[in-house]
C-alpha cells in the first residue's frame, strides 16, 4: 500500500486522479443530456424519466454518492495541482507545443473549475433539492426557462463547461500515455468536438425549452 500512497501523493498519481475522474464526468454528461432531451417529449416524458431515476431508490443513492466523491478528488487534486505549479513556476497547465501552445481553456482551467462548482450547487439547488411541491420536474424546468436571465445564465455556463472541457479532456488522455505525435491530432480534434457538443448540445436546450413552452 505504501506505492499506492507514494504514487497518489505525487503530481503523477494527482493527475491520474484527474483523468480518471474527469473521464467519469465526460460520462455522466452524455448520459445527462441524453436524460435531458425527453423534455421535447412534453410533461408525461420529462416527469416519467424522472420517476425512473427516482425508482432505482438505493442505486440513485449510490450514484449520486460516486458522484459526489468523484468530485471532492477532482477538485482537491486540482487544487493542489494548481498551487504547486504556481509555487513552481509563474504559469500552470502546459500543454504541447504540437498542439498549439497554450489555449484560453488552459490557461483558465482552474477559474472554469470553480465557476462550475457554484454553478452544480446552484443547479441542484434550484431543481434537485426543492421542497416538496403540486409542480413536477417539467413544470419547474418550464418556469424556469421562461426566465431569460436565467435562459442566459444556463447557456453561457455551458460555455464555461465546455471551455473546461476541451482542455480536460484532451489533459486526460495525455495523463494516461496518449501523448504520441501519431493519435494526439486526433485526440485533439475530439476534444474540441467534444467542446462543441457540449455547449451547442447543452446551451441550446434551455433556449429551445425556452422557445416551446
Amino acid at each position: 500500500m505504501g506505492w499506492l500512497v507514494s504514487l497518489l501523493g505525487s503530481s503523477v498519481g494527482k493527475k491520474w486522479m484527474m483523468a480518471v475522474t474527469g473521464f467519469a464526468f465526460l460520462g455522466f454528461l452524455a448520459a445527462h443530456f441524453a436524460g435531458n432531451l425527453t423534455v421535447f417529449g412534453g410533461r408525461e416524458s420529462f416527469n416519467g424519466y424522472a420517476q425512473k431515476l427516482q425508482s432505482l431508490g438505493p442505486i440513485l443513492h449510490l450514484f449520486r454518492a460516486g458522484l459526489i466523491a468523484c468530485a471532492l478528488v477532482h477538485i482537491t487534486t486540482g487544487l493542489l495541482l494548481f498551487l504547486q505549479n504556481r509555487r513552481a513556476r509563474p504559469v500552470g497547465y502546459q500543454v504541447a507545443a504540437s498542439a498549439g501552445g497554450r489555449t484560453l481553456s488552459s490557461r483558465t482551467m482552474p477559474y472554469t473549475g470553480l465557476l462550475i462548482l457554484a454553478f452544480v450547487v446552484f443547479h441542484l439547488f434550484h431543481f434537485t433539492f426543492v421542497p416538496p411541491a403540486p409542480l413536477t420536474i417539467f413544470d419547474r424546468v418550464a418556469a424556469a426557462f421562461r426566465r431569460p436571465e436565467l435562459v442566459a445564465l444556463y447557456t453561457a455556463m455551458m460555455v464555461v463547461v465546455a471551455l473546461h472541457v476541451r482542455h480536460g479532456f484532451w489533459s486526460a488522455f495525455q495523463t494516461i500515455g496518449a501523448h504520441h505525435p501519431k493519435y494526439m491530432p486526433w485526440i485533439f480534434a475530439l476534444s474540441l468536438a467534444a467542446a462543441f457538443a457540449t455547449a451547442i448540445g447543452f446551451g441550446s436546450l434551455p433556449i429551445l425549452v425556452a422557445a416551446l413552452v
